[in-house]
């Protein structure tokens, strides 16, 4: 809490005022957290003073408040661009980076208990607060005006990429709140960069990337591999199925869910929290996506027959545990892409579902499951319906 408090004058977060008449001041709250490494060991305790955001009044105390992050599939892409030319991956964290982004809205907030010796006054806010509903847009418009100083431009497919070419050679930044990835050939660029952020922000320069949004980086002389080994086994572990029988396959032979099979669960939380888990799963395991996306059309009212088919997955996940994705050094960056449907495959609406995967070169970096949105009346029509999702 200490060292909060400390980063929060540091960057002159806040000015102890009188509350004006007529204005009202939203609270605030501290949030602690262990936060973890790759191999599960604590990292560091932290604690965060956060605003009560949900107090704040469109118009009032915030208009705009959408702000980029990272696709995924950006994500892939990159790993696949950078395993082609053999670039080394770069990781680099912002301390306290929501802190540095500029608040133009006038906000006050209670001040934290125990902080002030004068219990009569409240903070109006210069920075953008952790919980602030502006808070993440401000640091983007903050951390983009920085970067572009240095020569980036942000990427017209996504705008959390950032790219910078010179004589030299080229690099790409990659932003994920305050996360972010650096790579390309111009090396005495990006060592400049780096000394370039230092100077802009308090950073954290964590060196090789190995670790980024709970996906586990590791490389080699063929490439680049990205998997969840560890996110897969907290989730087998929250589900009581570390010493579970493993199964070959994702789903049972033929399998055909509808919303009345089996009793109703009595309590679907647990239902609902494990198919979110699988969900993120399914960003380095599309072996998974399909399964995935059946039982996710059942969070409303599952029952005991889509309970037991999540399980089916789990168990399968715990033979497959360290499967992923390889993005290969030995190859082309064409793209290609592959789609696919049945047809009428729902037994309840007799909708189709889609199929489609993206490669750069040999490396998968895109992949989909999912319904069509209406009824198609021949194959033909669900496989051109697959064509049009595909390429849309």
């Amino acid at each position: 809490m200490t060292e909060e408090l400390q980063a929060l004058e540091k960057t002159h977060t806040w000015d102890l005022v009188d509350l004006p008449h007529g204005k009202s001041a939203i609270g605030c709250k501290w949030v602690y957290k262990i936060k973890t490494k790759s191999d599960g060991s604590i990292e560091r305790y932290k604690a965060r003073l956060v605003a009560k955001g949900y107090a704040q009044e469109y118009g009032i105390d915030y208009e705009e408040t959408f702000a980029p992050v990272a696709r995924i599939t950006s994500v892939r892409s990159l790993l696949a661009i950078a395993a082609v030319h053999q670039w080394p991956l770069f990781q680099m964290d912002v301390k306290n980076a929501f802190l540095n982004g500029d608040l133009t809205e006038e906000v006050y907030m209670q001040a934290p208990p125990g902080y002030s010796d004068c219990p009569d006054k409240v903070c109006l806010l210069r920075r953008a607060l952790y919980g602030l509903k502006q808070a993440p847009r401000a640091w983007f418009a903050k951390f983009s005006s920085i970067v572009h100083q240095f020569g980036f431009s942000s990427s017209s497919h996504d705008t959390a990429l950032f790219i910078r070419r010179s004589d030299k050679g080229m690099i790409l930044l990659l932003l994920y709140v305050d996360d972010m990835i650096i790579t390309g050939d111009d090396h005495s660029g990006i060592s400049d960069f780096k000394l370039f952020l230092h100077q802009q922000f308090e950073m954290k320069d964590l060196g090789h990337l190995s670790y980024f949004l709970g996906l586990e980086v590791s490389s080699d002389s063929t490439g680049y591999y990205l998997s969840q080994a560890k996110y897969a086994s907290d989730l087998l572990s929250r589900a009581g199925l570390t010493d579970t029988k493993v199964v070959s396959t994702p789903l049972e032979m033929n399998a055909r869910l509808t919303p009345l099979d089996g009793t109703p669960l009595s309590d679907a939380t647990l239902y609902r929290q494990l198919v979110g888990s699988l969900v993120y799963l399914t960003v380095t395991r599309p072996d998974i996506a399909h399964a995935v996306h059946l039982v996710s059309q059942f969070l409303s009212a599952p029952h005991s027959t889509h309970y037991a088919a999540v399980i089916h997955i789990l168990r399968y996940i715990k033979g497959t545990m360290f499967h992923g994705l390889h993005f290969s050094a030995h190859s082309t960056l064409d793209l290609c892409a592959y789609s696919d449907a049945d047809w009428a495959g729902d037994p309840t609406d007799r909708r189709s579902t889609t199929g489609f995967c993206f490669f750069l070169g040999d490396s998968l970096i895109s992949w989909r499951s999912k319904k069509q949105h209406i009824v198609s009346r021949s194959s033909t029509e669900a496989e051109y319906r697959a064509l049009a999702d595909t390429t849309f």
